[in-house]
Parts: C-alpha cells; structure tokens; sequence
C-alpha cells in the first residue's frame, strides 16, 4: 500500500498532465481584487463572482474605495452572489480595517488576514498562494470532498483535513495541489455522481476500490 505522501505525489504528477492549465478560476489583478472575489465567492460560483468584478473592479480600485461606498450601491452591484448585505458589510468593515490598520495594504500573513472581518483560513489561504505567491492549501469544497474520497484524510472539518494535508503534500506543490483537485472535482470526481470509469486517479482512490 502507497503511503499517503506517495499518492499525494502520483496525484499531482497525473493531474498536472490532465490540467495543464490548473489555476486560479477567480479573475483578480491584485491581492485586494482577490480578498474581494473571495469574500463574494462565499455560496456563489466562480462564474458568476467573476461577472460581478468585471464592472466591480473598474469602479472600486482601492480598499478606501471600498470603505467608502455607500452600502445600498455595494449591495445592488453584488446582488447577484447571494447573501448580498452581509457580503456587502463585510466588504466595507474587511476594507475599513485595511485601510486603519495597514494603510490600505492587504497585508500578507495568516494571522493578519484572518483577523479582518469577513475572511477566514479559505479566503486567507487563497489570497496568501494565488496573489502573494505563499504555499497554502486552499480549502474549497472541491478539496475537502476530494481528500475525503480519495483517502488522504478521514476527517469532516475543514482545518483538521488541511491539518492532515500540510503533513503530506510537499510545501512547494501545495497550491497547485488545491487548484488540480479543484479541477478534477468540477469535472470528473463530482459531488452526486462522481465519473469514476473516467478517472485518471481512480486506482490511487479509496472511494472507487469500495464501489
């Protein structure tokens, strides 16, 4: 039996051929683009986030911005992500805060980022690895029920799974680990009915050896 650090690598190896092109789905052009797409991403796609920055971004260019804006507007321009006021005030506080705190910087640890309001360890993680270039696992949904099928960890809550993660995957191939499961599970390793026949990890998965 592969240890786990084993699978981990073979893994990332298959799938880094299978998605070439594996990376960020949220469009962003800088760190705070980013903390912004995050929070909207909240029980709202990728697709739709990224329709909703498209004139997002040209209005709001900076946390002041942000922190300025009149909370009905913000509201109306992001209506369409669901659960649009208290993204809307999260927003708004998430910017104050940058803007007092760190003069309008997003600053780039952990314990910073987590402690603005409205983000938490995802949104700091993907904001840490895909704007300021620092190894993370990201923990989307697509990541938690992966590593759960495929066996890499046995836990239910999402910090004791990224627990079980950083203790397998090599730092170095962290976030491009979290952006090909990502990949894989919007298209093969599905929430309902996962396409297990057309896996190309199928025989390194815990799930397919039960079914």
């Amino acid at each position: 039996m592969r240890s786990k650090s084993d699978r981990v690598k073979k893994i990332i190896a298959i799938l880094k051929e299978e998605y070439p092109d594996a990376g960020p789905r949220l469009r962003f052009s800088n760190p705070l683009e980013l903390l912004i797409a995050g929070i909207l991403a909240a029980q709202c796609t990728d697709d739709k986030v990224n329709e909703v920055t498209e004139t997002l971004f040209r209005k709001y260019r900076t946390a002041n911005d942000y922190a300025n804006a009149d909370l009905d507007e913000l509201m109306n321009e992001i209506y369409s992500t669901g659960t649009f006021r208290r993204k809307a005030e999260a927003i708004k506080e998430c910017c104050k805060a940058i803007v007092v705190e760190y003069k309008g910087d997003v600053p780039n640890t952990m314990e910073e980022l987590v402690s603005l309001p409205g983000v938490g360890r995802k949104t700091a993680n993907m904001v840490l690895a895909d704007a300021f270039g620092v190894p993370g696992i990201i923990m989307d949904t697509h990541v938690i029920r992966l590593s759960q099928r495929i066996g890499l960890s046995d836990k239910k809550m999402p910090d004791k799974i990224e627990k079980d993660l950083l203790e397998i995957v090599p730092k170095k191939d962290m976030t491009i680990f979290s952006h090909l499961l990502a990949f894989h599970g919007r298209k093969i390793c599905l929430a309902r009915k996962p396409k297990c026949d057309h896996c190309k990890i199928n025989e390194l998965c815990d799930y397919y050896k039960q079914v």
